[in-house]
């Protein structure tokens, strides 16, 4: 598979409190992203694969309420991941 345990450690890591802040809404975030890019490259080389179109829709809006969550809960988390991951400006 093309995340491996080592790969998800250091998301966690770069993202989360520690390597094992598997449940922050940061780190969360931050593996959908790493998903959602792996993904969107698929679904280019392969475009009429729709069941992996159907999950990277999924995973978008997973990664949204996730985001929509951390704005309504905390704005200054919020800010802070979507600087680090690049999301938006």
């Amino acid at each position: 598979m093309y995340l491996d345990k080592a790969k998800k450690e250091e998301i966690f890591s770069k993202y989360g409190k520690s390597n094992s802040d598997t449940g922050s809404a940061e780190s969360q975030i931050a593996l959908f992203s790493y998903r959602i890019a792996h993904l969107t490259e698929h679904v280019k080389k392969n475009r009429k694969d729709y069941t992996t179109t159907r999950s990277l829709t999924q995973l978008v809006g997973k990664r949204r309420a996730l985001l929509d969550y951390l704005y309504d809960r905390d704005i200054n988390r919020y800010r802070a991941i979507i600087k680090a991951l690049g999301l938006r400006k």
